[in-house]
């Protein structure tokens, strides 16, 4: 019998290659780049929490996703489900530490046992972004700039930010007297465009009724501009509803920030988005591929002002979305595009003789010196071995170093892809090659 185990992943778990990580981290560093060049700064949490912290957070669906277990000290933790709501017991717990309103940004895993599909996993990336400590259209409208600039960043061609208000659905549901059926109502129109309307009609009637049913379905079809769609979703409220009209003038003040900051064309008012889980409070956020919309929302959030109250007196009204990284790279990969991000270094310092070997070293470590990512091969095979093992790893160039070149200060280059070589009469010439060549 062997004792030899069989190498295998759990279902919704992945091992990333190194191409394919290098092109989640490139990605990664553009976000990055997007999210501080608006102020954002970085922090990190533990990826295990008491579990009370976790459940009862983000809604019934959520917490049956929770991977939740006793530790070995007889704890009852779960693994965080997103970042947002580790976030708000980070902020109670370290508000004093910090500085009001404050913008972070984290990219890290969560964890969730649901159905795998197409883009989603149980184990996956998200890069978050929050302002914490204000309730203004500024910091709503800074989402939605981000979230556009990032996608921007990303090269993942036409998107629409689709901004909805929680605040709006609450009203209209309050003047059809319903709105103790608000959170399944809201979970149900959340299911519009996996499931169709006509069985969004049908969940609906199950808690309302066929008529006010009808009614919500008319309720959040779009008009043909985001004013028309405010005026309309406005016009199901009572006038004089002051929590209504606080949500439509929320929804007009960010739309005109936008619209002033050059971004008008990516935002769109859509009343079907409502975001499932409870946290939210006011204006909300889906952002779509124009050229794949079926893969579903790839950067989403909201505002939720009372998340943190569960764990502290002090007011931190947030905002905040969530790229789905992992659901980006598989659209990129559908429609063609690459992530950019190859692995491994600009060149290789061919071994032809352990004799060299500190001379190999001292030249790649000149060549980081300059920027350029080099590695010395580190055994003395035959060339077409050590050229094999480039270009696999995708190294570009092969520098043939050997005891005349040196003795004559010239450094022969291979081009790997073209099977020619040049040489370089300095170092100097050599690097601003390889530099510019990046």
């Amino acid at each position: 019998m062997s004792d030899i185990i069989e190498p295998r992943v759990l279902k919704g778990f992945r091992d990333y290659l190194p191409d394919a990580e290098s092109a989640r981290a490139s990605l990664m560093r553009r976000l990055e780049s997007t999210f501080q060049a608006f102020g954002f700064v970085p922090i990190d949490t533990p990826s295990l929490e008491y579990a009370e912290i976790l459940l009862g957070k983000g809604g019934g669906e959520t917490d049956k996703q929770v991977y939740r277990f006793v530790d070995h000290g007889g704890r009852d933790v779960a693994l965080r489900f997103d970042l947002t709501v580790p976030f708000a017991r980070f902020m109670a717990e370290h508000v004093e530490e910090l500085y009001l309103p404050f913008r972070r940004y984290h990219m890290a895993k969560v964890w969730r046992g649901e159905n795998t599909q197409r883009g989603r996993y149980r184990e996956f990336m998200q890069c978050d972004f929050d302002i914490v400590g204000t309730d203004s259209a500024s910091a709503d409208a800074d989402v939605v700039q981000v979230i556009a600039s990032a996608m921007k960043a990303l090269d993942v061609g036409d998107v629409r930010v689709r901004v909805n208000h929680r605040g709006l659905f609450n009203r209209f549901l309050a003047a059809a007297g319903c709105s103790d059926k608000s959170v399944a109502l809201l979970r149900a129109v959340d299911k519009l465009e996996k499931i169709g309307e006509a069985d969004t009609l049908a969940l609906l009637a199950t808690e309302v009724g066929g008529a006010v049913a009808a009614r919500i379905l008319d309720f959040i079809k779009p008009e043909g501009d985001f004013a028309s769609t405010l005026a309309k979703l406005f016009s199901f409220c009572a006038p004089d509803d002051a929590e209504a009209v606080a949500a439509r003038d929320r929804l007009a003040d960010v739309y005109k920030i936008v619209q002033a900051s050059g971004l008008a064309d990516s935002i769109v008012l859509d009343p079907s988005i409502t975001r499932g889980l409870d946290y939210y409070t006011g204006v909300v956020f889906e952002t779509q591929l124009v050229a794949l919309p079926s893969i579903g929302s790839v950067c989403s959030g909201g505002r939720y002002n009372e998340l943190a109250s569960l764990y502290t007196t002090k007011k931190l009204p947030g905002v905040g979305a969530s790229v789905g990284l992992d659901r980006l790279i598989a659209a990129l990969d559908a429609l063609g595009v690459s992530a950019r991000g190859k692995a491994g270094s600009a060149v290789l310092v061919a071994n032809q003789g352990e004799a060299l070997l500190e001379s190999y070293h001292a030249a790649a470590s000149r060549l980081r010196g300059k920027g350029v990512a080099a590695e010395v091969f580190p055994e003395a095979k035959r060339l077409l071995a050590q050229y094999g093992y480039a270009e696999k790893k995708g190294i570009p160039y092969a520098l043939l170093l050997d005891e005349a070149s040196l003795a004559a200060g010239q450094y022969p280059l291979r081009d790997l892809a073209k099977r020619s070589t040049a040489t370089f009469a300095s170092f100097e010439e050599l690097a601003a090659f390889l530099g510019s060549a990046r």
